[in-house]
């Protein structure tokens, strides 16, 4: 049986629902500074933490800098972020490189986080906020300088399509930064369902059914780095810190919220160990 009959494909309204209502307890597991994959192993440079959620937050910061420091867009220039989580890396963005942000999420809390964050930011002024789905872009052709998408495309019903609204609404020979997760080896049907179902996404693919589709759409590859040690550490720390702060959780969210993840974070946790790729692309959209 191939993982793709595992599960159904969420709907954008699911995704968003599975943010409004967990999204909370998420943060608690994954980090509040962003809704993404932390670089948990820096190149080279180590920071004192003094607890694991520090740990959490310092990876998911190091994370923005460095996809920063790889998408580089130039001032001025407008950018698309789908997927824009809690908004913190869409306002760094804007502050370190001076370019304008559009912020885009279906989740409704996320977005007023986001409005929150953008109020009392120096960028403020430079960045913007809206409900929006990746799938149906809300912008006309070739209305962004760049586009870039921080652990959105994972939860697409339909990949090949968020791809082809990124490739309209980018100017010729524009990039697109996005980062994937993708399948290694073959996982049980338990593990599978407990990633999906936890992420609120469809299925994994290997990277090869990644590298087909933005072939098919039209993208260029402008460059590929795997930081699956990454995304293999972010499950490790999240499965530890969900049993560390199990009480925590149950006084806070109550024990509905232990009911829904208790059975899914042992077998989660094996699949990202064994089974989760995580890659960063840099695409671009052809300049003729």
């Amino acid at each position: 049986m191939t993982p793709e009959v595992h599960g159904t494909a969420p709907t954008p309204d699911e995704v968003g629902a599975m943010y409004d209502q967990y999204g909370d307890l998420l943060a608690n597991l994954l980090g509040s500074s962003a809704v993404h994959i932390g670089m948990y192993v820096p190149h080279g440079t180590r920071a004192s933490v003094t607890t694991l959620v520090d740990l959490a937050d310092v990876a998911q910061d190091r994370q923005t800098e460095h996809l920063i420091d790889t998408f580089d867009p130039a001032r001025g220039t407008r950018v698309l972020d789908i997927g824009c989580g809690t908004g913190a890396p869409a306002l760094r963005l804007a502050e370190r490189t001076g370019c304008r942000v559009t912020g885009i999420t279906v989740s409704r809390t996320q977005l007023a986080r986001c409005q929150e964050r953008q109020a009392v930011h120096p960028a403020a002024d430079r960045v913007e906020f809206a409900y929006g789905n990746a799938m149906a872009l809300e912008y006309a052709d070739a209305s962004f300088d760049a586009v870039w998408s921080i652990d959105c495309v994972p939860h697409l019903s339909d990949r090949a399509l968020g791809l082809r609204e990124a490739l309209r609404v980018l100017k010729p020979g524009g990039r697109f930064l996005l980062t994937e997760f993708t399948l290694r080896g073959t996982p049980t049907e338990a593990e599978m369902s407990a990633y999906t179902t936890l992420w609120a996404c469809p299925p994994l693919r290997p990277f090869a059914a990644l590298i087909g589709e933005i072939d098919e759409v039209g993208f260029e590859v402008e460059r590929v780095q795997d930081m699956t040690t990454n995304a293999v550490l972010c499950g490790e720390l999240m499965g530890v810190l969900y049993q560390d702060r199990r009480e925590e959780i149950e006084q806070r969210f109550g024990k509905e919220a232990l009911t829904h993840t208790d059975p899914l974070i042992g077998p989660f946790r094996s699949f990202t160990r064994r089974h989760t790729g995580y890659h960063v692309l840099v695409l671009r959209k052809p300049a003729g």
